[in-house]
């Protein structure tokens, strides 16, 4: 996925702009970058691989380069940004969070219109620089912005660092998020509200879907107001987002404990005590040990000091083996005990797998499963919420392909809670990862936890529901 942080202000920005963006880093790991911005030095930007390092690390010791009142900076799970434009709309500066799934499409096009693209080592087509190219087609970056909004198919938040403030403008469907700021002679944008309240900022409003505001040190000047309809992602509250982040108000960590309350207290299974897995499935069973009347314990632990981060490596091989090593279970709390486990979700199901044999093998007597979410049936086509490259890769629907010969036949009734279709499949992924139990959330206690109307949160990958997006989107 990604993030990003930027802040217009009175005084010099770049420790705001540094520490902001750091608070990002959970949502990506590939590469990172920043761009500040002043009258007298102009644009100074730098980017770096964060394959191998951490944002704070390869950025600390050259902060002393950038100087600016006004900054953007990004960490991405996708391309190298930010990416400077010189345009007849001026110079600037752009950062993304997108999923760009026409971008050979949209390449082709601009090809065609005598555009240019740039080779870059990866060999890869960047896709935030389509989407500034999208931009300076417009004869204003308010048009421009809503060329990006009619041409991308997926999504697209972004903040643009201009010579006057800087423009942030929310994906059309509000899938992303963007959070303003506000402090004594400074505005921020962000994707992470946790970017707030260390660096002092009190939030000032949420973007909504589509809508665009240029930020000044002192005010914020509306360019565009938010569409009605929202699609926000369920999976900000499921998985990507900081427990102490909230998104249209809604605070990640309530969500979670939510979810595990209702679970809790529907839930018959005799368990002698619950465990979150680190780190999205804490707040969860915080709430199941009180839904259940049964202890919290920590019987698997993070080992935060070099596996700080919850996205994992591209290579499937080294993916499995820090998935192993960053969790240490704890043989003392889990010996002879009935164990309940709480998690965000169940993707392909190796990790799974692998941790519950390591659990038995530490003494647990029965490891049950609870997951703060329904089974991902769809693969998401509109935020990169996993390194998934197709539904096959899904555990459910590899599942249903072997039970119907077909990975798509009768998919509607396996992912409707309580169906025949929908309890043989959970029971065969139980089986599978050698469960003593297991159970999912279902789509309404999801909703209901999370607060805002079904309408307005994207459940696409659970139930297909954001299909109708799809075909305005294909039809434009």
């Amino acid at each position: 996925m990604g993030g990003f942080f930027g802040t217009v202000s009175t005084k010099e920005c770049t420790n705001d702009l540094f520490y902001g963006t750091d608070y990002n880093s959970h949502l990506g790991t590939m590469r990172g970058g920043m761009t500040t911005y002043s009258n007298e030095n102009g644009f100074i930007r730098s980017i770096h691989n964060l394959e191998s390092t951490y944002f704070r690390s390869a950025f600390e010791d050259k902060l002393d380069k950038f100087k600016g009142q006004s900054g953007i900076g990004i960490i991405s799970d996708t391309d190298a940004q930010p990416l400077l434009f010189n345009s007849h709309l001026g110079r600037f500066a752009i950062v993304t969070v997108a999923k760009v799934t026409n971008k050979e499409d949209l390449a082709n096009k601009l090809l065609d219109e005598n555009m240019h693209l740039a080779e870059f080592s990866s060999g890869k087509i960047n896709q935030t620089e389509l989407i500034g190219l999208l931009i300076v087609k417009g004869k204003t970056y308010v048009e421009g912005i809503e060329n990006v909004f009619r041409e991308v198919k997926g999504s697209c938040s972004l903040l643009l660092l201009t010579e006057d403030g800087i423009i942030a403008a929310r994906d059309s469907w509000g899938r992303t998020p963007i959070i303003i700021g506000r402090k004594d002679g400074a505005y921020a944008a962000t994707s992470e509200s946790t970017a707030f309240p260390n660096l002092g900022y009190e939030i000032d409003k949420y973007l909504g879907p589509g809508e665009i505001v240029r930020l000044y040190a002192d005010h914020i000047e509306q360019l565009r107001k938010p569409n009605k309809g929202m699609q926000i992602c369920s999976f900000l509250w499921v998985y990507y987002g900081f427990p102490t982040s909230s998104y249209e108000g809604v605070n990640v960590e309530d969500v979670r404990y939510k979810c595990g309350l209702v679970m809790g207290k529907n839930d018959t299974t005799e368990v002698d005590c619950a465990c979150g897995i680190p780190d999205s499935g804490t707040g969860m069973a915080i709430g199941y040990a009180a839904g259940h009347g049964v202890s919290y314990r920590r019987a698997i632990s993070k080992y935060t000091p070099t596996w700080p981060r919850s996205f994992t490596p591209s290579n499937q091989e080294r993916r499995s083996l820090v998935a192993k090593m960053k969790l240490i279970a704890n043989r003392d709390m889990l010996n002879g005990q009935r164990m309940l486990f709480c998690d965000d979700s169940i993707v392909r199901g190796t990790q799974l797998r692998d941790n519950t044999k390591e659990l038995y093998e530490c003494g647990a007597k029965e490891v049950h499963m609870r997951i703060s979410c329904p089974p991902l049936i769809y693969g998401c086509q509109f935020v990169n919420f996993s390194r998934s490259k197709g539904d096959l890769e899904l555990i459910t629907r590899r599942i249903v392909k072997e039970f119907e010969g077909d990975e798509n036949k009768n998919i509607d009734k396996y992912s409707r809670t309580g169906t025949p279709e929908y309890n043989r499949m959970v029971e065969e992924i139980r089986k599978r990862l050698n469960l003593s139990s297991l159970k999912f959330s279902t789509l309404e206690t999801l909703v209901e936890s999370i607060g805002l109307p079904k309408c307005k949160i994207c459940t696409h990958c659970f139930d297909g529901s954001s299909q109708y997006t799809l075909e305005e989107e294909n039809k434009a």
